[in-house]
């Protein structure tokens, strides 16, 4: 209840409207045609089993609902139901500990509900760490550039990125083109299809 109210509360203080607060998932989806709100933020872990009702409400949504934004909060990383529903657009997975980064998770909802994507650096991070370097596809990349390859997939343009590591954009711009060179994926200028590039590499690495 403290986190739903206060997610409310930062969301009208960052200027945005909250049409509706939910304790679970039984009345979502009336809810969404009832209001048709840009964006729907959920508990990875909701009533009455706590365990993934909200990843199955998230999948649900944005079945019936592709163009809206749906951002899912967790509070352990679980990367199966983020890179599934990623590919999707309009689609983030945070862990809650990013709330407190307040102006960093409005962004992040933000450019949710445009379409955009954005997953926890930490969730990123775990599928960037294969179990063994010897069958590492990323182990030519430079700590930097694996950097880079996590904020990437988080959804942040070479503009985000350069202002989060504090950096020019000219050489962030030269860290993704070597990063994409390494990893034999072909540059774009379209932001979502250069984080699905990212995470289908990063998939396949994962399964190997």
């Amino acid at each position: 209840m403290l986190l739903r109210e206060g997610l409310a509360r930062l969301f009208e203080d960052g200027g945005h409207e909250v049409v509706a607060s939910l304790t679970d998932a039984q009345h979502l989806a009336a809810t969404i045609a009832g209001h048709r709100p840009d964006l729907v933020v959920i508990d990875v872990r909701m009533p009455p089993s706590f365990t993934n009702e909200g990843a199955r409400a998230a999948e649900q949504i944005k079945q019936a609902h592709p163009d809206l934004g749906v951002l899912v909060l967790s509070q352990y990383i679980e990367t199966a139901h983020a890179v599934d529903l990623v590919s999707l657009g309009g689609f983030g997975y945070l862990l809650k500990q990013r709330v407190l980064e307040v102006a960093e998770f409005l962004a992040a909802a933000e450019r949710v509900a445009r379409g955009g994507s954005a997953l926890d650096p930490r969730v990123i991070a775990s599928l960037v760490s294969p179990a063994s370097a010897a069958d590492d596809p990323l182990a030519e990349l430079s700590g930097r550039e694996r950097e880079v390859l996590e904020l990437m997939a988080e959804g942040l343009t070479n503009a985000g990125i350069a202002k989060r590591l504090v950096l020019s954009e000219r050489t962030v711009e030269a860290h993704v083109r070597h990063v994409l060179m390494k990893l034999s994926i072909h540059e774009s200028g379209d932001a979502h299809r250069r984080v699905l590039a990212v995470l289908a590499h990063l998939t396949a690495a994962q399964a190997q």
